[in-house]
């Protein structure tokens, strides 16, 4: 029998909502694996899409992992969005919540975040990446809550399909469009000021339509939706997109650069799966968040149930592990240039791509117990409310 205290400690979660702290978990690896990769393995940077030209098969396939990370963190901060106004006061609590854990999110950027990455202070650049772009994709959302359902999963599909059609569209600097358009769709450079650039490595555009799908799955996920029919609405919404995938890439019709029949078959493979992330193209978030969607179903699958117990706790705390596993690997990598010094050049790093997944590994495992316990002391504090934005 368990415990009072010890179910109070630590709350059990139905499988449809441990399935999407799993989901999250596992993402979180993969993003973990590409940031060892950008600290170790740096000397072997890749270009976005992918040089297959000049890219390993392995580097190739271990940053394509990677790619399902972003997508998946904001459909399921959009899901989790809707499921935390069920639990309070509807929509002008989750609108008010997602306002201002936005922000916060923001904030955390141009801060933590962006001094883990470059150890400045003050900063030169600031690169505004992922968690910018959650932030600010939550605070648009914080207003667009108070649209119809209807109207919104029209939107966000409308947003996610045919932002493509804007990438021809582009503004110089020093055009009042330069800086809203860098910001939304066009990567680029915003120069703040003499000694301040700032690097819009995520446009927001398509990932507010994402968020907005992910509230829209929602109701999936409610009590009012039995286990069978969220199965079959992942299923179906899974495949939908994945087919949505290999029909626009066979053709090479739209959605992304063309792929090309190269020397060798390993080649061609990696050319069709070598997609755009910056910003996503339609055919990389129909690819990733068709897998991401078919993960979310197997998960509740009782078979499973260990696996999902264990991924979830690296779910349960997503900017507890971001914040964590960014010093930690800021640390590592000082004490090996201090250690052994710059052995590629101008970077210290691993010889080959199996050293980083090794490193990886150790270092999921060793930041399991620290992300646990935080995960015990959100469920227990439920009074300490900052807590809830971490």
């Amino acid at each position: 029998m368990i415990s009072a205290k010890a179910t109070l400690a630590y709350p059990v979660k139905s499988s449809r909502l441990s399935s999407i702290d799993a989901l999250r978990g596992l993402v979180i690896l993969f993003m973990l694996l590409d940031h060892v990769r950008e600290t170790f393995f740096l000397h072997r940077q890749v270009l976005d899409p992918m040089d297959i030209d000049t890219t390993q098969p392995s580097l190739f396939f271990s940053r394509t992992l990677a790619h399902l990370c972003a997508p998946v963190f904001v459909l399921l901060t959009g899901l989790s969005a809707y499921l935390y106004g069920q639990k309070n006061q509807g929509t002008s609590d989750v609108s008010l919540f997602l306002f201002k854990r936005g922000l916060f999110l923001v904030v955390l950027e141009f801060t933590l975040v962006n001094f883990a990455w470059t150890f400045q202070f003050p900063p030169s650049v600031i690169y505004l990446q992922v968690i910018w772009a959650i932030g600010v994709s939550m605070i648009a959302l914080s207003a667009l809550v108070w649209l119809p359902r209807s109207l919104l999963c029209a939107l966000g599909l409308m947003i996610v399909t045919g932002h493509n059609l804007l990438d021809a569209t582009h503004f110089p600097v020093g055009s009042a469009m330069h800086v809203p358009w860098a910001i939304l769709h066009d990567r680029g450079w915003i120069e703040f000021s003499d000694n301040l650039r700032l690097r819009t490595s995520y446009p927001l555009l398509p990932w507010i339509g994402v968020i907005a799908l992910g509230y829209c799955m929602g109701p999936w996920f409610t009590n009012v939706t039995d286990t069978v029919k969220r199965q079959r609405y992942l299923l179906v919404a899974g495949l939908a997109s994945l087919s949505t995938f290999v029909v626009l890439r066979l053709i090479n019709a739209y959605g992304d650069s063309p792929w090309v029949i190269a020397e060798t078959s390993t080649q061609t493979l990696m050319s069709f799966f070598n997609i755009t992330k910056y910003p996503p193209s339609l055919l990389f978030l129909a690819l990733t968040l068709g897998v991401g969607l078919l993960l979310l179903r197997s998960f509740e699958q009782p078979k499973l149930h260990k696996v999902v117990q264990t991924l979830a706790v690296y779910g349960a705390a997503p900017m507890f592990f971001y914040l964590l596993h960014l010093y930690v690997l800021k640390v590592l990598y000082v004490l090996a240039v201090a250690l052994f010094g710059l052995n590629h050049g101008d970077y210290f790093g691993v010889d080959g791509i199996s050293a980083v997944w090794i490193i990886a590994v150790l270092l999921a495992c060793a930041l399991y117990i620290p992300v646990r316990w935080f995960a015990r002391l959100k469920a227990r504090r439920r009074d300490i409310k900052w807590l809830k934005y971490l």
